[in-house]
This record gives structure tokens, sequence and C-alpha cells, in this order.
């Protein structure tokens, strides 16, 4: 059973930077494309960034690109979102998740950007 720990979110006011990581101790990291998705309070899940299996593609959604970045460590089985210029429309849970499987996510961090 695959299982994913992300870590890193907090209480940001708008402007600001965090850097989100991703665990992946239970698969083979290196073999899978990897998400980063997040759930903003009242709405579903939406797709925020994607990186390819070995890290040389990546893909964001519209409104995070430019400030967002996505990379990977797969000697250390961890996936990294580094977010700058956070906004108050950022705010949400964020999970990493195997590309095409949310199913796999983990239980999230909270990140709240607010003044």
């Amino acid at each position: 059973q695959v299982q994913l720990v992300e870590s890193g979110g907090g209480l940001v006011q708008p402007g600001g930077s965090l850097t989100l990581s991703c665990v992946a101790p239970g698969f083979t990291f290196s073999d899978y494309a990897m998400n980063w998705v997040r759930q903003a309070p009242g709405k579903g899940l939406e797709w925020v960034s994607s990186v390819s299996s070995g890290g040389a593609n990546t893909e964001y959604r519209d409104s995070v690109r430019g400030r967002f970045t996505i990379s990977r460590d797969n000697a250390k089985n961890t996936l990294y979102l580094q977010m700058n210029s956070l906004k108050s429309e950022d705010t949400a849970v964020y999970y990493c998740a195997k590309a095409g499987d949310w199913t796999s996510r983990g239980q999230g961090t909270q990140v709240t950007v607010s003044s």
C-alpha cells in the first residue's frame, strides 16, 4: 500500500514563501510521475503541478505558473513544491499523489495564506 507523507505547510502572509515536501517510502518512487494537488475549503481536489519520473519535465496550472516550482530527489524518495509569492487563493490542503492516481495521496499539509 502506498503511503505518502506531506509536510511543510503553515500560515504565511500574502507574498510569502513555503516549501512543501512529500516522502514516499512505500514504492519505487523513481518509476512514477508525481503530482501535487490541493483542496480549498468547500471545493474539490484541484491539480497543481506534475513532474516526470526522472524530473526533467514539469507542468503547472496557469494560476501558479511562475510562482511554484516542483522538483524531486529520487535518491531520497522525496517530492518538493517551492511556493513563492503566495496569494490568499492558494489557501488549501496540499497533497502529493502518483500521477493519475489521486487515491494514493497522503493526509496532506495545510497551507494558509492570510494577513
